[in-house]
């Protein structure tokens, strides 16, 4: 596993902000209003809340650099729920705008810092700037994928993947331990409980899946003491603001 650094991570914003814009330039007026991956979001809930989390990304860098630390959205989860809802509605013409403006300010914000930025202390999850960056990488590229617009899961990278079996491992209940077998790659075990269960199958089913999202090629099989079994139920992803979001 090569872990991702301040050095590889612009490049990666850039992939997925790139991936995110032009989905939207694939999308007409009907596209934004129809059912995203998340249910009850459509495609417009999924854009407002990607330009909600790059806003609040930006502000926790512009801050930063202040030597001061802000919550992560303004007014909290009320106030990102309120946003989302009234953005959701737009046309697609105003959901271009304001995503192509978001993301771009906010990729370009991580652009401009300098080496020692990246450990500068933020509200978010009580990390750095760095820590702000993976979120971002993993918002942008995840909801590429809610869009529902053929940019599913078994397109994320490995880098990505391994990623987040390491963020998600909090997801593993305290029971159990996963050992991860990812089709043709090393094995990686998750977790520290005394009930193992093996998962297997391609890196980004197992990715998906660890991300509470549907696996795309169906590959996914889980084993304990050589039976098959269901897979099990996993913890809440891990919160980044002091209430836990709907999504």
């Amino acid at each position: 596993m090569t872990p991702i650094t301040a050095e590889t991570l612009p490049a990666e914003l850039h992939k997925a902000a790139g991936t995110v814009t032009r989905l939207l330039s694939t999308m007409d007026e009907s596209s934004v209003t129809g059912p995203s991956e998340l249910p009850g979001w459509t495609r417009g809930h999924v854009l407002a809340h990607i330009v909600g989390i790059c806003n609040a990304m930006a502000r926790q860098l512009e801050y930063a650099q202040r030597g001061e630390k802000i919550e992560l959205y303004d007014g909290g989860m009320e106030g990102r729920t309120k946003a989302i809802e009234l953005a959701a509605g737009h046309s697609l013409a105003d959901h271009t705008a304001s995503v192509t403006t978001a993301v771009n300010a906010a990729v370009a914000a991580f652009d401009s810092l300098e080496p020692n930025g990246w450990q500068a202390p933020i509200s978010y999850r009580d990390g750095t700037v760095f820590d702000g960056g993976l979120a971002l990488w993993r918002e942008l590229t995840i909801h590429a994928s809610d869009l529902g617009m053929g940019y599913g899961p078994e397109t994320w990278s490995r880098p990505f993947c391994e990623h987040l079996f390491s963020f998600l491992e909090p997801r593993v209940p305290a029971d159990y331990k996963f050992v991860l077998q990812p089709t043709g790659l090393a094995p990686l075990t998750l977790g520290h409980g005394g009930t193992s269960i093996a998962i297997t199958g391609m890196l980004t089913d197992i990715a998906a899946w660890l991300a509470g999202r549907e696996p795309s090629l169906g590959s996914l099989r889980a084993t304990a003491a050589a039976d098959g079994v269901d897979l099990p139920d996993l913890l809440p992803w891990p919160a980044g603001v002091p209430t836990q979001p709907a999504r």
